[in-house]
């Protein structure tokens, strides 16, 4: 596995990461702890070095189960977790008051088994504190040793710009993939200008860039695909078309999708690193070897040919959701 540094930060990590909110959280039940761990240790072996995690998954379990996985080969992973819901829930929606920083903080480090956070997210801008007093926060707990880096997610340029000015962000993580392709516009030049990394989570398009979900899929009661308008049946039908291309590509290269999908993630910025999610080995597997397929310019430019007509259909969050990205 080749390693990449997030900007110009120094922050090295494996060139794919894990995304582990699924292990607990958001997709229905809950991945069985001892393979949650198991799963994570995999990862390890297979050379990735980037864990993602968050108090407000599960909530508080999946730091928890990343926190055991990791323990034995602590000093050669980088974890990644997050603050700013409510007692972690959320549902109760946001809160980055400087005291609740603090306290997310000593408790994700409790339940991390570790005595620094490698990098701490924002994990959605909060509209009643100012950015500069969540960056001077961190900046506080940087200068006291327990985090490393600090980062945002899903915050919009001129967040980005104000929180950077107090303290340097390492990385932006926010949606990125084949078919949610916003971040262009503005935010990577923007990632570019003031040399942060980025790490795009649902590089997969929440499952659907596998190839294995259509418009006939049903998921758990408590997945939250439920609610995502692009996840209706109507919309899984129209956006198969995009499917289709990427699967077409994959079979002339001799790929699956998902490699496709994550390799032209990864050769769009030496500074982007996917975080895909899964609770099964062969997906891991499939996804780490993502990181050893070259696309040549002219491949790069056969699927903006092939995928440049298509619109995808279906806004990617239902609209009480979408409020909190992009501020």
């Amino acid at each position: 596995m080749q390693t990449r540094k997030l900007g110009r930060s120094n922050l090295e990590v494996s060139a794919l990461g894990l995304g582990c909110m699924g292990l607990s959280f958001g997709y229905g039940p809950s991945t069985e702890k001892a393979a949650a761990i198991s799963l994570i240790r995999s990862a390890v072996e297979e050379g990735v070095t980037f864990f993602d995690t968050a108090e407000a998954y599960g909530p508080f379990t999946n730091e928890e189960v990343v926190g055991e996985a990791l323990a034995p080969v602590r000093e050669r992973v980088v974890i990644a977790t997050k603050f700013g819901f409510k007692e972690g829930d959320s549902k109760a929606g946001m809160d980055s008051r400087p005291e609740r920083i603090r306290a997310v903080a000593d408790a994700s480090l409790q339940r991390l088994k570790t005595d620094h956070i490698d990098l701490f997210y924002q994990h959605r801008v909060d509209p009643a504190v100012p950015i500069e007093e969540v960056a001077g926060t961190v900046k506080e707990l940087i200068r006291e040793g327990k985090v490393r880096h600090f980062g945002l997610s899903e915050a919009g340029v001129e967040t980005i710009r104000r929180a950077h000015a107090v303290q340097p962000v390492a990385a932006l993580q926010s949606e990125y993939s084949l078919w949610w392709r916003e971040p262009e516009r503005e935010i990577l030049p923007t990632l570019e200008e003031l040399g942060i990394g980025f790490v795009p989570f649902s590089p997969l398009g929440k499952g659907f860039l596998t190839g294995a979900i259509d418009d006939k899929t049903t998921f758990a009661k408590d997945d939250f695909r439920n609610i995502v308008p692009r996840f209706s049946e109507a919309a899984r039908k129209a956006n198969q078309a995009l499917v289709d291309q990427i699967g077409a590509i994959a079979a002339a290269k001799q790929v699956t999708p998902a490699q496709i999908a994550l390799a032209w993630l990864l050769a769009q910025k030496p500074w982007i690193v996917p975080i895909p999610g899964t609770t099964r080995l062969h997906r891991l597997k499939e996804n780490v070897g993502a990181a050893a397929v070259a696309l040549s310019a002219e491949e790069l430019r056969q699927i903006e040919e092939a995928l440049g007509g298509i619109e995808v259909q279906g806004d990617r969050y239902p609209a009480h959701l979408a409020a909190r990205a992009g501020r």
